[in-house]
C-alpha cells in the first residue's frame, strides 16, 4: 500500500502551440452542438489508412434526426480551427459513421518541427503542488521483501517520476538507511532518498505517552505495545472529521509505528518554510493535511515452478540469470566478463522486472510466470530496449557515413519536404505515438484526489503499454523500410523527412524510459 499526504493536484494546464488530439477532439464534439461528447480517435492501422477520427453512425442517429448531419455542422468541421487543432482534410459520411481525415503533411510539419514540445513535458511556470510520498513496503529488509511488495516500490518510484515531471514537489519517505536494500535499489534503477541512520523517535515518544488512552485495570498489553490510542478522539480534538480512515478507532502504538510516524513528520518539516502551511501542527501525528489517500497495489500470484515464497532479491537473480542466458544464446561468447556487457544485462534484468510489475494496472492482480526471457517477444522490456538500441544504431551509421561523405549533413528542419512521408507506418507512428505522447503522461500523473473515499487509484500502467506499442509500430515499419537509403542526391529528401521523425520517435522512447527509471542503450 502507497500512502498520499497531499493538499491538492491540479492539472497543470500550460499554453502551448502544440497541436493535441484532446483539442482536436473538444472542437469536433462542439461543432456537433450539445451534447455527449460522440468522436473517437482512430489508432488502428487499418482505419487509419482511410481516417482519423470517427463519429459512429449510432451515436449520430441518437444525436441528429434520421442520422442525417445538417449541413451547418459539415461546414463547422470542415472550417475546423482553434487552438490545438490540425486542420482538416476532409470529412464525409461512410456506412460506419461521419469520418474525417486530417491534412497529414501539415501536421507532419507541425510535429516534427518542434519535436521537444511533443517529447518533453514542459517546465510549469509556477511550483506545483506538493505530495509526500510514503511507501511501507521499505521499511524491510531486501531479504524479506515480497514480490507483493517489490511491486509497490516500483509503483511508487514510477508515480513520483511522472508526478514530478508534471510539476508536483514530491517528497519519498521512508529514507532507505539499510546498505544492502540501498544496493538492490540500485540494481533496479530505482531512484529513492537514503539515510545514515533511522530517524530518532525520542522527541515523539514522549509526545504520544502523554495521548495515550489509560489502561483499565487488569488488562495486559501485547509485548512490545506502548499503549491504545484513540484515534477518532484524537482527530476530534483537532477538528478534523475527514482525511483519515473512519475505520480505524483503537491503534496499537509500538516502536515500529513510532519509527513511521518520526520519518513523516521528519520529512513534512523539511519542506521550505511557508510554502506549505497548515501542513506541521503540534499534534502527535504530521499536522492536519488537506487530503490523505491510500493507493492500494494488487497482490502478486506465481504460477509454474516458481515458489510462491520467492523473495524480492531473489526475482531479480532468476530475471538476470535467464536474460545473461538468453543473450549468450543469441550472441555467442562468455558476455557476461564484459564490462560493458555486464552493465547492459543489469539495464535489461531492471527492464524485464519493470514492464513485468508494471504494465498491469496496480489495482489489480499480477500473475508471474517462470518462462524463460525471450529476446524476441514484443511485450516485454527487452523487446523496448532492444528498439531503442536499433534507433541508436540507425542515427550511428548515418553519422558514420556523413563522416565518409555518404551523405550530406543534416539540413534545416524548416527545409525538410514533409509530403514525402506517405507510407501507413509513418502515420502510425506520428499519430498514434508523438502526438499524443504528453498528453498520456498527463493522464499517467493524474490522481483522483477529490474523488470520495480514502482510496485512489492511479494508471501507472500507462507508459508501458504504450511504450511496447511505439517498439512494436517502429520495429514492423524499421523492417519494411529501407531508412538509409543509396546515397544519391533524388533520395535525400525522403531520406531527412524519415530520420526527423524517426528522431521524435527516439525522443519520446527516451523520455519514457527516463518515467521507468531506465537509462536508453546504444546497442545491445
Amino acid at each position: 500500500m502507497l500512502y498520499f499526504l497531499f493538499r491538492s493536484l491540479l492539472p497543470v494546464v500550460m499554453a502551448t502551440g502544440r497541436l493535441g488530439v484532446g483539442e482536436i477532439l473538444e472542437a469536433l464534439n462542439a461543432a456537433l452542438g450539445p451534447g455527449d461528447p460522440v468522436w473517437f480517435k482512430e489508432t488502428h492501422a487499418r482505419h487509419l489508412r482511410v481516417r482519423d477520427f470517427l463519429a459512429p453512425r449510432r451515436a449520430l442517429q441518437a444525436r441528429f434526426r434520421d442520422g442525417q448531419v445538417p449541413e451547418h455542422v459539415f461546414r463547422a468541421v470542415a472550417c475546423l480551427q482553434g487552438p490545438g487543432v490540425a486542420p482538416v482534410l476532409r470529412c464525409e459520411p461512410t456506412p460506419s459513421g461521419l469520418s474525417l481525415q486530417l491534412q497529414r503533411t501539415a501536421v507532419f510539419e507541425r510535429v516534427l518541427g518542434a519535436v521537444t514540445s511533443y517529447a518533453t513535458p514542459a517546465k510549469p511556470a509556477s511550483s506545483g503542488p506538493r505530495m509526500l510520498l510514503h511507501c511501507p513496503a521499505l521499511h524491510c529488509s531486501p531479504g524479506a521483501l515480497r514480490l507483493s511488495q517489490l511491486r509497490a516500490v516500483l509503483v511508487a518510484d514510477h508515480l513520483a517520476r511522472a508526478l514530478c515531471a508534471h510539476g508536483v514537489c514530491v517528497r519519498l519517505v521512508p529514507p532507505v538507511w539499510d546498505p544492502h536494500m540501498q544496493t538492490f535499489l540500485e540494481k533496479l534503477r530505482v531512484d529513492w532518498p537514503t539515510a545514515l541512520e533511522r530517524t530518532s523517535t525520542e522527541t515523539l515518544r514522549s509526545r504520544v505517552l502523554t495521548e495515550l488512552t489509560p489502561v483499565h485495570d487488569g488488562e495486559t498489553l501485547p509485548p512490545g505495545v506502548l499503549g491504545r490510542l484513540c484515534l477518532k478522539e484524537l482527530m476530534e480534538e483537532l477538528g478534523r472529521g475527514t482525511g483519515y480512515d473512519p475505520n480505524v478507532d483503537n491503534c496499537l502504538v509500538t516502536e515500529d509505528l513510532l519509527s513511521v510516524l518520526a520519518e513523516l513528520q521528519e520529512a513534512v518539516r523539511h519542506w521550505r518554510e511557508g510554502s506549505y502551511s497548515g501542513l506541521v501542527s503540534g499534534s502527535l501525528f504530521c499536522g492536519p493535511v488537506a487530503n490523505q489517500k491510500h493507493l492500494v497495489c494488487g497482490p502478486v500470484k506465481i504460477a509454474g515452478a516458481l515458489s510462491t515464497l520467492m523473495t524480492a532479491p531473489e526475482y531479480y537473480k532468476l530475471r538476470h540469470a535467464q536474460m545473461c542466458k538468453a543473450s549468450a544464446l543469441k550472441h555467442g561468447g562468455d558476455l557476461i566478463q564484459d564490462p560493458i556487457w555486464t552493465e547492459i544485462f543489469g539495464v535489461l534484468s531492471a527492464a524485464t522486472i519493470k514492464f513485468e510489475m508494471l504494465s498491469t494496472a496496480a489495482q489489480s492482480q499480477l500473475l508471474l510466470t517462470d518462462s524463460s526471457i525471450s529476446t524476441k517477444g514484443t511485450k516485454s522490456g527487452t523487446f523496448v530496449m532492444y528498439n531503442c538500441a536499433r534507433l541508436a544504431t540507425l542515427f550511428e551509421s548515418y553519422k558514420h557515413s556523413m563522416e565518409q561523405g555518404l551523405y550530406p549533413t543534416f539540413p534545416p528542419v524548416n527545409s525538410l519536404d514533409f509530403s514525402l512521408l506517405h507510407d501507413e507506418g509513418e502515420w502510425l507512428l506520428l499519430f498514434n505515438s508523438v502526438l499524443p505522447f504528453l498528453d498520456l503522461l498527463s493522464q499517467t500523473a493524474v490522481l483522483a484526489s477529490r474523488a470520495s473515499g480514502f482510496h485512489i487509484t492511479a494508471r501507472t500502467e500507462m507508459v508501458c503499454k504504450f511504450l511496447v506499442q511505439l517498439s512494436m509500430d517502429f520495429s514492423s515499419y524499421y523492417n519494411r523500410v529501407h531508412i538509409l537509403g543509396e546515397p544519391r542526391p533524388h533520395l535525400f529528401g525522403q531520406m531527412f523527412a524519415r530520420l526527423q521523425l524517426l528522431r521524435a520517435v527516439r525522443e519520446v522512447l527516451h523520455t519514457g524510459l527516463a518515467l521507468l527509471g531506465l537509462p536508453p542503450l546504444s546497442h545491445m
